[in-house]
């Protein structure tokens, strides 16, 4: 606790509860928000979006703005131009969100905003695939700007040796909520009940993704404090001119955060092995090894709920061995993972669903910790800036995992060396991370030193 900020004598000191309760509020938004990347994002808009791109064809061809596109690269079209569009946008935004003490309403709002773009999808149907475009590239930069908010809100509502626990078991809750959702939608989706087609059930299932996203969003927006900014850069102008002004700022000074910047560049690597092993694996799975549907929808659901175990796991463990070395060891278990995904063999259904299980036990507890981590070397009242910029590394770089997946099975014909070349990442990743001096970085931040590092 800060000296500044100690209670008077006498008075009980009732912040810790205070901070718990905000805590709880917030665990919410990552319920909300993962209704929508597991059901949409994950495993029904593109196969979905392909199907009635197919059927607007002229010659297995879509016109997008003048450009002949076939149905099937369209999904991965769209995801890359709103990926890169947000990576544009999000490091002004964060710097506008500094200014701010109302990020609550700037969360719910990019939240609600979201959920309505996703919900345009259940209006999505025949040959008019140009509703789901406007739908996902609008959803997903909602959904970009509003993690940049939320993972700004960590270090205002928890101390810093509470954000290991606080952030992993955000991620706990948003892996057990989009789970159960997406176990109903496949259920749904597979049983087909009320006389149901297989187009109208995967309509509904996306339209209750956004409903949750909205619905569960009301929670942290009732229940979260607003909190004034603090050591905001001095700027002139309106609202944008402002948050520009303090951008460049940032730029100038980032190189009295060296260690924040060597994880950053640490994060690109690792965080692009996980995303391309995760977007990979359903391909891997039913390519290489001969797996049907229902065996993959299976594996996604085990690994949604293994994750949450997973991810208060590692919260456990950064509180005894600190955060830089459980997610070293979690690098480690995806050497292990990509390591046994080369010698899996084909059509055994145990040893893939024990991968399946290795997944999720270090999917969100590396995630988790990196989002924590990454808050003790960030400076105090730039935190939603920071967080743009993290965010814009994981999305303005995630196609070097899948160009290098891409390159490796064009030049071998196979995509076993292409799922092992995947170990480059987390080494490359576990090695800078290595060069991180955790104490360091938390002075030159001005943070508090947690008593486990």
């Amino acid at each position: 606790m800060r000296d500044s900020d100690a209670p008077p004598g006498g008075i009980a000191d009732l912040r810790p509860l205070d901070r718990a309760r905000e805590q709880k509020a917030w665990y919410w938004y990552d319920w909300a928000n993962s209704a929508y990347v597991t059901t949409i994002a994950t495993v029904m808009f593109a196969p979905y979006l392909i199907g009635i791109a197919e059927n607007a064809a002229v010659d297995d061809r879509v016109d997008v703005l003048g450009l002949a596109v076939a149905p099937g690269s369209l999904p991965s079209y769209l995801v890359t131009f709103s990926t890169i569009l947000s990576a544009v946008v999000l490091p002004p935004l964060g710097a506008m969100m500094d200014r701010t003490e109302h990020k609550k309403q700037w969360l719910a709002g990019f939240a609600w905003v979201g959920a309505a773009f996703a919900s345009l999808l259940f209006f999505c149907r025949g040959d008019n695939w140009e509703i789901g475009a406007v739908a996902v590239v609008g959803a997903n930069l909602c959904l970009a700007a509003s993690m940049v908010v939320n993972d700004s809100i960590l270090p205002l509502i928890s101390e810093e040796h509470e954000r290991d626990r606080v952030s992993s078991r955000g991620w706990a809750f948003g892996y057990l909520g989009g789970g159960l959702l997406l176990a109903a939608n496949l259920a749904l989706v597979t049983l087909l009940p009320f006389g149901l087609d297989e187009a109208a059930a995967a309509r509904i299932s996306m339209l209750s993704a956004a409903l949750w996203w909205a619905g569960f969003t009301v929670i942290p927006f009732v229940r979260l404090r607003n909190h004034p900014p603090v050591d905001v850069a001095p700027a002139t102008g309106n609202a944008v001119t402002r948050s520009f002004g303090q951008l460049a700022a940032t730029l100038r000074d980032m190189k009295n955060y060296p260690m924040a910047l060597t994880f950053l560049l640490a994060y690109l690597f690792f965080n692009d092995g996980i995303q391309t092993v995760i977007a990979s694996s359903s391909t891997y799975g039913s390519e290489q090894l001969g797996f049907g549907q229902s065996v993959l929808i299976a594996t996604i659901l085990i690994v949604q709920f293994v994750a949450f175990g997973g991810a208060l796991l590692f919260g456990r463990l950064a509180a005894r061995l600190g955060a830089k070395r459980t997610i070293l060891m979690g690098l480690g278990l995806w050497m292990v993972i990509v390591t046994v995904a080369l010698f899996l063999p084909e059509r055994s259904l145990v040893p893939f669903l024990a991968l399946g299980v290795g997944i999720g036990i270090v999917l969100g507890g590396t995630q988790a910790l990196a989002r924590s981590y990454f808050s003790l070397l960030i400076p105090r009242g730039k935190e939603a800036e920071y967080f743009s910029f993290y965010h814009a590394m994981d999305r303005g770089t995630s196609w070097f995992g899948t160009l290098v997946f891409g390159l490796v099975y064009q030049f071998t014909g196979s995509y076993r060396p292409a799922i092992f070349a995947l170990i480059a990442f987390f080494v490359l990743g576990g090695l800078l991370l290595m060069r991180v001096d955790t104490e360091r970085g938390i002075r030159d931040a001005g943070n508090e030193r947690p008593a486990v590092l």
